[in-house]
C-alpha cells in the first residue's frame, strides 16, 4: 500500500469515526427517550440526574460509552450501580450508523469479502455522492435512531410513543421534498424532469435521486386526496362526529383488574383454610408477571372497535380515489413518447410534486397495509391483532424509505417475530413463565434489514419464485 492509499484509508477511517461518534451521541439521546417518554417527562428538562441520589450529572458522566467505562458502572457520587444497557445502546446505535454510512458511501462496487460483494448494498441514489444526498442520509439515520428507541420502549412497556414515529416522518418529508426543490435551483443547466426509472427512483438530468415513489399524476392525486381524507377523519374524530376506537378500554381494564384481584384474594383465602386443616395443597406453577398485553388481548369487544376504525379510514380511501381520478383528468390527454418508450401526460409533473406525492404515499400505504391487516385479524379472531403504534411505525418507514420498502418490511417482520418467539420459548425453558411479545421490535428489525440488505431480499425472492432473471425491486 503506497502513501496515497494510506492517506485515503486514513480519511475513510476518520469519516467512519465521526459517524460512529455521532451515532453514540444519538444513542445517548435514545437512552434518555427510553427512560423519560414512558414516564411523561420532558426530553430536555429536568437535567440528567442520578435516579438514586438525584445528583445532577456533569458532562464527564454523560460521555457516551466511555463515561460508563470510566465510572466502572457506578455512580460517581453515591456509588450505586448503573445499568450496562446505557453503553450497550450507545455502542449499538453508533455501530448501526457507521455500518449504514459505510455501506452507502464508502465501500466501492465489486468489493468482495467472505464471498459477498459488499458494494452491492449501496442504493443507486447514493452514487450522486454525499454532498448532494446528505439530507436523505440524515432522514434515514433519524429513522434508525427512532426505531432503536421504539424497540426498547415497546419491549419494556408494550407502548409506542407516537412522537418517535412522527419525527422521522416529518424529517423524511422535509428532506426529500427539500432536495427536490433545491436541485432545479442549483443545477439550472440540467434537462427537465424525465420519469425514466420505475418505483422509488427519479432520474433528473444526470442525477438519480431517492424518492419514495411511485410517480405520475395518478399517484399525485391519490396521495393528496388520501391526505385530505386523513385530515378530514381526524377533524370528524375531534368534533365527535365519529367515535374513537377503544375509548372505553381503560374503564374495562380497571374493572377486569379489580375482578382478578378479588378472585386472587378468594383463592389465597381458600388456600390458607386448606393449610389450616392440614390439607396438602397441590403444586401449581406460578403465573408470570402481568403485562399490559395480558389484559389488552382479553378485551371482548375488539370486532366492534374494528368497525369504528373502518369508518375512520373510509374518507381516506374515498378521497384518495377521487383525487386520483381528478388529477388524471386535469393532467390532459396521454400521448406516446417514442424516445422514452412510455405514455406521458400533456402537462409534466414537477419534480417536487412527484417527490411530495411519493413521501405521502409512503406514509399512507406503509401505515395502511398494517392497519388493514390489523382490522382483518381483529374481525377474524375478535382480539386486537396489532397495535395502532405499529401502524405509525410503518407509516414513518414508508415516508422515509418508500411504500414498497415499508410493505416488504411488514411481511418480513412475520419471520423476525417467529424467530423472536422461538428465542422466547427457549429462554423460558421448563419454567413455562412466558409473557406476550410486542410486535413493534419485529417491525423495527425488519425495517433495518430491508434498508441495509435489500439486494439479499431480492435474491431470496428470485430463488423462491424460480425466476430466470433477478428480481430488482425499485
Amino acid at each position: 500500500m503506497d502513501r496515497l492509499e494510506l492517506i485515503q484509508l486514513g480519511f475513510v477511517i476518520t469519516k467512519l469515526a465521526f459517524v460512529f461518534a455521532f451515532g453514540a451521541c444519538v444513542g445517548s439521546l435514545v437512552n434518555v427517550l427510553v427512560y423519560r417518554l414512558p414516564l411523561g417527562l420532558g426530553v430536555v428538562t429536568p437535567p440528567s440526574r442520578c435516579p438514586k441520589c438525584e445528583t445532577r450529572l456533569t458532562w464527564r458522566e454523560n460521555i457516551p460509552i466511555f463515561g460508563w467505562i470510566f465510572l466502572r458502572g457506578k455512580c460517581r457520587f453515591c456509588r450505586s450501580p448503573i445499568s450496562a444497557e446505557y453503553p450497550l445502546v450507545e455502542a449499538f446505535t453508533a455501530g448501526l450508523f457507521a455500518l449504514t454510512y459505510a455501506l452507502f458511501y464508502e465501500i466501492p462496487r465489486k468489493s468482495f469479502w467472505l464471498g459477498v460483494d459488499w458494494g452491492m448494498f449501496a442504493p443507486d441514489w447514493t452514487r450522486a455522492g454525499l454532498p448532494l444526498t446528505w439530507p436523505v442520509l440524515v432522514a434515514i439515520l433519524i429513522l434508525l435512531g427512532c426505531l432503536v428507541a421504539i424497540t426498547l420502549v415497546d419491549a419494556k412497556t408494550f407502548t409506542i410513543p407516537l412522537v418517535l414515529a412522527w419525527v422521522p416522518a416529518i424529517v423524511g418529508l422535509v428532506a426529500h421534498v427539500g432536495l427536490a426543490v433545491y436541485l432545479p435551483l442549483r443545477y439550472t443547466e440540467m434537462p427537465t424532469l424525465e420519469n425514466l426509472l420505475p418505483g422509488s427512483l427519479l432520474r433528473w438530468g444526470g442525477w438519480t435521486m431517492a424518492t419514495p415513489g411511485p410517480h405520475g399524476w395518478l399517484w399525485v392525486g391519490a396521495a393528496l386526496g388520501g391526505m385530505v381524507g386523513l385530515a378530514l377523519s381526524n377533524v370528524l374524530l375531534w368534533k365527535g362526529l365519529i367515535r374513537r376506537s377503544y375509548a372505553d378500554y381503560e374503564a374495562w381494564e380497571a374493572q377486569a383488574k379489580a375482578e382478578a384481584q378479588a378472585e386472587k384474594a378468594e383463592a389465597e383465602k381458600a388456600a390458607q383454610a386448606e393449610a389450616s386443616v392440614g390439607t396438602e395443597q397441590s403444586a401449581k406453577a406460578q403465573p408470570a408477571d402481568e403485562s399490559p398485553a395480558d389484559y389488552w388481548i382479553q378485551y371482548p369487544y375488539a370486532r366492534r372497535e374494528a368497525g369504528k376504525e373502518l369508518v375512520f379510514l373510509a374518507p381516506v380511501a374515498a378521497l384518495g380515489a377521487a383525487g386520483a381520478a381528478l388529477a388524471v383528468k386535469l393532467a390532459g390527454p396521454m400521448t406516446w413518447d417514442a424516445e422514452r418508450m412510455q405514455m406521458v401526460a400533456a402537462h409534466a409533473v414537477p419534480l417536487w410534486l412527484n417527490v411530495l406525492a411519493g413521501v405521502l404515499l409512503g406514509y399512507l400505504i406503509g401505515g395502511g397495509v398494517v392497519w388493514l391487516v390489523r382490522i382483518a385479524g381483529t374481525l377474524a379472531f375478535n382480539k386486537d391483532a396489532m397495535g395502532l403504534g405499529d401502524v405509525h411505525i410503518m407509516a414513518a418507514v414508508g415516508a422515509v424509505m418508500g411504500w414498497l420498502d415499508a410493505t416488504l418490511a411488514f411481511f418480513l417482520a412475520a419471520f423476525v417475530g417467529l424467530a423472536v418467539e422461538i428465542v422466547s420459548r427457549l429462554a423460558a425453558g421448563k419454567s413455562g413463565l412466558r409473557r406476550a411479545i410486542p410486535y413493534g421490535p419485529s417491525l423495527a428489525i425488519a425495517s433495518v434489514l430491508v434498508l441495509l440488505f435489500k439486494p439479499l431480499i431480492e435474491l431470496g425472492l428470485t430463488k423462491l419464485s424460480g425466476a430466470s432473471a433477478p428480481i430488482n425491486l425499485p
